[in-house]
């Protein structure tokens, strides 16, 4: 096991894996928490809970990603407009898919080589989402429409 590290970032148990949303301050890592758990609500993806919003703690755990709230910070999620909200959460979750928000290689197409990255040494998919669109259907798509083939890609 890794020593837990600190990222600026929010994660959400989806099913039984975490997406782990992350971007530069005011890129939407909130929004996008937020919109997958009314997702989760809605029935659109399987339920979903926050994981943490705004820094969470990461660490290689028997080969996968462990994600988990920021102490402090645990079950508070801001939900602009109405502020700081306190909801449900989980103590942690294995990542099964980073969004990076943002993302320079955000494209229409993106280059097979940009739908992985690799956190200490764990390789797990990834969604680079440019600015110009909003991320949530990506990220519904990818959990609905690709969900066999991020498990086979997490679990090898």
């Amino acid at each position: 096991m890794t020593a837990q590290v600190s990222v600026h970032a929010s994660a959400v148990l989806v099913g039984d894996r975490a997406v782990l949303i992350r971007g530069p301050s005011g890129s939407g890592k909130s929004r996008l928490a937020f919109d997958l758990i009314l997702a989760g609500r809605a029935g659109q993806i399987p339920a979903a809970v926050l994981v943490g919003d705004d820094r969470v703690y990461l660490e290689v755990a028997q080969g996968q990603l462990v994600v988990r709230p920021a102490r402090e910070l645990a079950g508070l999620i801001e939900i602009r407009g109405l502020g700081i909200r306190r909801c449900d959460f989980a103590e942690q979750a294995v990542v099964g898919v980073v969004v990076d928000l943002s993302a320079a290689d955000g494209e229409r197409m993106p280059a097979p080589g940009a739908l992985f990255v690799s956190i200490d040494g764990v390789i797990i998919p990834r969604i680079p989402a440019d600015s110009a669109f909003q991320p949530l259907p990506l990220v519904v798509a990818a959990l609905v429409v690709l969900s066999p083939q991020l498990t086979t890609a997490v679990n090898g």
